[in-house]
């Protein structure tokens, strides 16, 4: 495994060099200061996780999140000391797959990087025969690929899991939690911010008016439901 650590602190880097050492000896812990070093060493080495703060000489991290997001699937993790609710939710919004607040407990950081591991790894099932087209969508469940009126959609993992689960369980209204465990894991099951973040990046990607979506609604105060047009 290896992890990327773009933070401009060094006391930062080798806390997090010596913990994912001793919980994975096996890992391989690339390190860079700033942006541009974080970006060239994501390029060569394709790390298999990122951690990232947002506070940077040369950029802030909201950027160099959305260039990462251009390059690769790889999860970003946000660790700042930026702990204002619209820094989260630019972070989500910018692509990261969570965000952690400084000064941090290196054990919970592990878990989460180990949660958001396992599920980036896990594949939503489904055969090369296993497809869904009505209206305007079709998804090809077995090549992991989502089109809108005949044109090929780029859905990153988190996105088109969350379709996954909608589409599996069309006119049925899914709970907050039940998204949050299924997509994220049971260690997220409170994070509704992260919720409705995706959810609005998945909506701009799908409905002809994201403001006033008919094909991914939302049951106020309950959870979600995909609208089969059948």
């Amino acid at each position: 495994m290896k992890v990327l650590i773009i933070d401009d602190e060094p006391d930062i880097r080798e806390i997090l060099s010596i913990a994912f050492n001793l919980r994975w000896p096996e890992a391989k812990v690339l390190m860079a200061g700033d942006g541009k070093k974080g970006l060239e060493i994501a390029e060569a080495e394709k790390p298999d996780i990122i951690i990232l703060d947002i506070t940077l000489p040369d950029t802030d991290g909201f950027d160099v999140c959305r260039r990462l997001r251009a390059r690769t699937d790889a999860p970003v993790i946000f660790l700042t000391a930026r702990d204002s609710e619209i820094d989260k939710v630019k972070g989500l919004e910018a692509g990261a797959d969570d965000y952690i607040v400084k000064p941090f407990n290196h054990l919970e950081l592990l878990a989460r990087v180990r949660a958001i591991l396992r599920r980036h790894r896990a594949q939503a099932p489904g055969g090369p025969e296993s497809q869904y087209t009505k209206g305007r969508l079709h998804v090809d469940f077995g090549a992991r690929t989502v089109s809108v009126n005949g044109e090929v959609v780029d859905l990153p993992p988190l996105e088109y899991s969350l379709l996954y689960h909608l589409v599996k369980q069309a006119n049925r209204v899914i709970p907050h939690k039940t998204l949050l465990a299924k997509v994220w894991g049971r260690e997220y099951v409170d994070q509704v911010d992260y919720l409705k973040v995706h959810m609005q990046r998945l909506r701009s990607k799908l409905e002809d008016d994201p403001q006033h979506p008919q094909m991914i609604v939302t049951e106020r105060g309950v959870g979600y439901r995909f609208v089969d047009p059948g």
